[in-house]
């Protein structure tokens, strides 16, 4: 191998090294929260319908404005629109991607679990986690949920591993059933 050829290969390896570090670098791990601490740590629990998203850039870093209309609340008070501000998005030319932060869609219709204060912005209490989507039968007419991190492996502290858990396909009532019996355990 010439010296020319050793130079290149040496670079290449040097390039993917450092793409390699990039790539671990921008990583998002999340710790698995149980359900009962998603309920513990939401200070609002609510069903809502998205409404539209507002993207900006602050302090150099982009966000995404959620704007919700609240359809139902089962824990906390909540005024009848709330807004949800999560990191990325897209700006003008820029794509910021966020591994575990939620996207909606217009009309779309979610459990959130929140923390925050009424009057300024709320946070998604564990991202995909604290994030229940509502799919309806069209044939049934039976609503079921799904929680976004169901099929995200997330981290659990425990085993020490990464796990893919969480609620999937459970019918409305179900879902109902077990988040009023954890809130008024909580209650106690």
């Amino acid at each position: 191998m010439s010296y020319v050829q050793r130079r290149r290969f040496l670079w290449v390896l040097f390039l993917i090294g450092i793409a390699l570090i990039a790539i671990v670098a921008n990583a998002t791990t999340l710790a698995r929260l149980q359900f009962y601490q998603l309920v513990q740590h939401s200070s609002a629990i609510a069903r809502v319908r998205c409404l539209r998203a507002d993207t900006r850039l602050d302090n150099g870093e982009i966000w995404t404005d959620t704007v919700f209309e609240v359809v139902q609340h089962d824990k906390g008070f909540l005024p009848p629109e709330i807004v949800v501000r999560m990191p990325g998005g897209k700006f003008q030319h820029l794509h910021s991607h966020v591994d575990g932060v939620p996207e909606f869609r217009p009309g779309e219709e979610v459990f959130l679990f929140l923390t925050g204060r009424p009057g300024r912005q709320f946070y998604i209490v564990g991202w995909t986690q604290g994030t229940f989507r509502i799919r309806k039968d069209m044939r049934t007419g039976m609503e079921a949920v799904t929680q976004d991190s169901a099929d995200v492996p997330v981290f659990d502290p425990q085993t020490k591993d990464f796990t893919k858990t969480g609620v999937k396909d459970l019918r409305i009532d179900r879902f109902l059933e077990k988040l009023n019996k954890e809130i008024y355990r909580q209650s106690l």
